[in-house]
């Protein structure tokens, strides 16, 4: 020092100026916490480090390591939702081994951009830069974390900052250890990844292939839902940036948000499915659309340059996600529903895994092999269960279909024994008439009006059986209204039954005689009992319950109405009906044989009033319209996009023109042809009588009307039926 004043390199100045920097360098290298390094075990450092938020983003290195902003971090993995700016770590180190290869691995792989500034006694001597946003055949540690060498020597001390620039929130699982150490543990993530990738896989090919074999919906949502968890989780880690695309990292904020809210839409589309909620739960069912649009939105964003906002919508709708699919399949499982029970606790067991790992970010539990791969294993777990609970959905859709086919397999004997019965029956009505024609010509007229009896006889025997396919639909109409009026007789007794408990209390105020405390005690006693039984509530839940009695009254009375309109069997004669009333009649009472992937749509054009048969006309819509349901259902391969379209318009000549339209199999040109003979029917023996449309031919007929036939293989088919509005007279 003595040489250097002599041969002038310093001042009076200068030396004040140095003093104070380097005691300033040392007062705020003594803030820091110091991390001792003293063998090459990996362990965390995150509640040993300083935190500091630099909202401008222009700070320098060598304007932070010395700031006084910095807070102490308390917990191991610390963290931020949402960085704005520049986050600055700050952390010293002593190497008190032998080892000299200590690295630090920040194993959170989707940050944008992570730096790492070495300095050493206030000088800037080393910098290390890693990013999800840069390419990974670029880094040194080919490895999806971002690993930095500490470089420090035996018994070396340096302070470290480390700069962190995000879009996404932050979480810090700073892990500091030998090389070696580190890449064996993340080799120990690679096997665990790809044993977790196998099972997904496997998964999806046992899955798809059932598919293939049983065609249900069901497996198809449930494989694409998870293939595209299960790469959701792969990417999440860092594996897609890391072996699918290592050298174009523009794609890994797009493929974060995109699979992940394709897998969302897959979730939505399958838990629908199986829990049924469009018709178990009609209402709660329509929240899974605002769930679907927040993730569409979410893909819009992202391909919009908007990754912040987009990750954090998929962030918030995952959560509200997972939390509304529980407590929707409580209700469900608490009807007794084993769909609703499987994915319950499925889902139990997927929430309880994110909670651990949520729980462990936050420092709640400890940062272990275990609480890192516990998305796998819960979402493995949740796979499986979900997977053997779509094999129990086949087991009673096939115990459905052998009860049913049992019980078709009856009914086609018993029309087998009809039939041969009838044959033998019909072949002695033949001879003895051929026998009465041989002997007499005169019994001629006799046979033609038996004949005209058989046919009157076979259009209302017709008409009854078609009646009679309705009986079961009706029953099932008006039992579900009766019920909910019955459920709710006993709840309003009980709450009128309350209503004259406290009536009574008031009545007995008249027993008191004058006597001004047992007054007031008998007003205490009243009060009391009027909010114990909260009779604010009582009265919402009598109007609740009338209400619900007169729905139930107006919904079977709809029922009634229509069954009145569509049987009116004894009108012989003409008159004035609307057209569109039966329709609607008769679309309400087989409403219940509608599939509800089958869209009724009505286009009622004309005025509607004609002079016709009424009932026999409700037979016709009630025949083409089953006959079209049936064609629907006799598809392959049906889609969401089934409809039956029904529309009524005036035309030239003073008539109305009826299309009765469907999305089924189609007809061929030999049906076509054939489809109005009597006895003929394409389908299985015992399932139809060949009738039905020989009938629909005569009535319109009988109408002065005609009806024609637009079908082909696969098209669907279209029935234009033409009627005068006013009779012809004859």
């Amino acid at each position: 020092m003595k040489m250097l004043f002599r041969y002038g390199y310093f001042d009076d100045k200068k030396v004040v100026i140095f003093l104070l920097v380097v005691f300033a360098c040392k007062f705020a290298a003594a803030q820091v916490n110091t991390v001792t390094l003293s063998n090459g075990s990996i362990f965390l450092i995150g509640d040993k480090v300083q935190l500091f938020e630099d909202k401008t983003g222009l700070l320098t290195p060598g304007n932070v390591i010395n700031a006084s902003g910095f807070t102490q971090s308390t917990s191991t993995v610390p963290g931020l939702y949402t960085l704005n700016g520049t986050l600055w770590i700050r952390f010293t180190m002593v190497n008190a081994s032998a080892v000299s290869n200590f690295v630090l691995n920040l194993n959170y792989p989707i940050l944008d951009e992570a730096t790492l500034y070495q300095f050493k006694n206030g000088r800037l001597i080393n910098a290390q830069t890693d990013g999800f946003n840069r390419a990974f055949s670029k880094k040194k540690y080919k490895l999806q974390a971002f690993v930095y060498d500490l470089n420090l020597l035996p018994n070396d001390t340096s302070t470290y900052l480390l700069k962190v620039n995000s879009s996404v929130p932050v979480s810090l699982p700073l892990e500091v250890g030998s090389a070696g150490n580190i890449l064996h543990e993340a080799s120990k993530k690679d096997i665990f990844t790809a044993l977790y990738i196998g099972i997904i896989l496997s998964l999806f090919l046992y899955n798809i292939f059932i598919y293939f074999s049983v065609r249900d919906r069901g497996y198809i949502y449930y494989v694409f839902y998870i293939l595209l968890f299960g790469f959701t989780q792969i990417i999440l880690q860092g594996y897609g940036w890391r072996w699918l695309w290592p050298g174009t990292p523009v794609l890994n904020p797009y493929s974060i948000i995109i699979v992940a809210s394709l897998a969302g839409l897959a979730a939505i589309a399958f838990a629908r499915l199986f829990l049924d909620t469009r018709k178990i739960f009609p209402r709660l069912d329509k929240v899974f659309y605002l769930f679907s649009l927040l993730y569409v939105l979410a893909i819009i964003l992202v391909i919009a340059g908007k990754y912040s906002v987009s990750f954090r919508i998929i962030d918030i709708n995952v959560s509200a996600l997972v939390l509304f699919s529980f407590v929707i399949s409580i209700l469900i499982a608490k009807k007794g529903n084993s769909s609703g029970i499987f994915f319950l606790i499925s889902w139990t067991i997927f929430i309880v895994a994110m909670l651990i790992f949520v729980l462990k970010n936050a420092g709640v539990f400890p940062y272990t092999s275990f609480t890192n791969f516990v998305l796998y294993i819960g979402s493995s777990i949740q796979a499986i269960l979900l997977s053997i609970a779509l094999a129990n959905r086949i087991n009673i859709y096939k115990k459905e279909k052998e009860n049913s086919q049992a019980q078709a397999l009856k009914v086609s004997q018993e029309n087998e024994q009809l039939i041969r019965e009838q044959n033998v029956v019909l072949e002695q009505k033949v001879t003895e008439r051929t026998n009465e024609l041989r002997t007499t010509n005169h019994q001629l007229s006799n046979t033609l009006m038996e004949l005209k009896d058989a046919q009157t006889q076979l259009v209302d025997a017709e008409k009854m059986a078609s009646l009679g396919q309705l009986t079961a639909g009706i029953a099932h109409e008006i039992n579900n209204p009766i019920n909910f009026v019955k459920s709710n007789i006993s709840p309003l007794k009980l709450d009128i039954k309350d209503i004259f408990d406290i009536v009574q209390e008031y009545n007995d105020l008249h027993t008191v005689n004058g006597d001004v405390n047992a007054y007031k005690i008998k007003l205490q006693k009243i009060e009391q009992l009027q909010q114990q039984l909260d009779v604010e509530f009582i009265k919402n839940e009598i109007t609740h319950l009338i209400k619900g009695i007169e729905d139930g009254a107006d919904r079977t009375a709809e029922i009634v109405r229509g069954l009145r309109t569509f049987s009116r069997l004894d009108e012989s004669e003409l008159k004035i009906a609307n057209i569109h009333d039966g329709i609607e009649s008769t679309i309400v009472l087989i409403r219940n044989n509608i599939p509800f992937y089958v869209q009724v749509i009505k286009q009622f054009n004309a005025k509607g009033d004609i002079e016709c048969y009424p009932g026999k006309l409700n037979q016709v819509f009630m025949n083409i319209i089953t006959n079209g349901l049936q064609a629907i259902n006799a598809k392959p391969e049906r889609s969401e996009a089934e409809y039956l379209t029904i529309r009524t318009s005036d035309i030239e000549g003073d008539k109305i023109e009826i299309s009765i339209k469907d999305t089924g199999i189609g007809m061929n040109e030999e049906v076509k042809h054939r489809v109005f003979e009597p006895f003929f029917t394409t389908k299985d023996v015992g399932e139809g009588t060949g009738l039905g449309m020989a009938i629909v031919f005569k009535i319109i007929e009988k109408h002065h009307g005609k009806i024609t036939i637009n079908s082909s293989p696969g098209n669907g088919a279209e029935f234009i039926l033409t009627l005068p509005h006013i009779q012809p007279i004859t």
